[in-house]
């Protein structure tokens, strides 16, 4: 009994393993697209949104200082410093927006990659349980009842068949009686009725042949 339904437990391990895997890598590759695309495209806009207003009020007030320094030569050496101290701010904010950019970038991908490892982990486990569950409930009802309907049919059969042979033996038991009753009763009235016979007819003639003799000699 147990061979038998051996390939459908197979089937239904083969079958939850590959839903499983399937699905996990579907979904990680959606997730990780999705969560990449959105984390880089959001801390991209804001990045660039706050780099251009920055270098806007820096170019306003650069040129404000250069039309306020231009009326007066004494100021070229405050300009120089102005603009050296200027060119460091600028290219250390230009090099620390670079480097977020690419820290965002490095961390959108590596939380999307570690978020699609958790998630993948999470839902093989999940479909696996639930599809093992699932599948193991069905087959479980399936075998039951096929179970119990082939049961049944054997328990019927095998009543039937008990009753068939158990009567059978009881009738056969019954009328070899009854027969032997008959024809007992049968032979026994033939019997009876031909000994009756016998004696009436073997009686008669004795007693005939008695009385004559006995008439014969008294006669004489």
């Amino acid at each position: 009994m147990y061979y038998t339904y051996l390939p459908i437990y197979v089937f239904t391990i083969y079958l939850s393993i590959y839903l499983s895997i399937y699905l996990s890598i579907y979904l990680s590759q959606f997730v990780l697209i999705y969560l990449s695309i959105y984390l880089s495209q959001s801390l991209l806009v804001v990045l660039f949104a706050y780099l251009f207003i920055f270098l806007f009020y820096q170019f306003l007030s650069l040129l404000l200082c250069i039309i306020y320094l231009s009326t007066d030569i004494s100021h070229i050496s405050y300009l120089s410093i102005y603009l050296s101290i200027y060119l460091s701010i600028y290219l250390s904010i230009y090099l620390s927006l670079f480097i977020s950019i690419y820290l965002s970038i490095y961390l959108s991908i590596y939380l999307s990659l570690f978020t699609s490892i958790y998630l993948i982990l999470f839902i093989s486990i999940y479909l696996s349980i639930y599809l093992s569950i699932y599948l193991s409930i069905y087959v479980c009802s399936y075998l039951s009842i096929y179970l119990s309907i082939s049961l049944s049919i054997y328990l019927s059969i095998l009543f039937c068949s008990y009753l068939s042979i158990y009567l059978s033996m009881f009738v056969h038991i019954y009328l070899s009686i009854y027969l032997s009753i008959l024809v007992c009763s049968h032979l026994s009235i033939l019997f009876c009725s031909y000994l009756s016979i016998y004696l009436s007819i073997y009686l008669s003639i004795y007693l005939c042949l008695f009385i004559s003799i006995y008439l014969s000699i008294y006669l004489s």
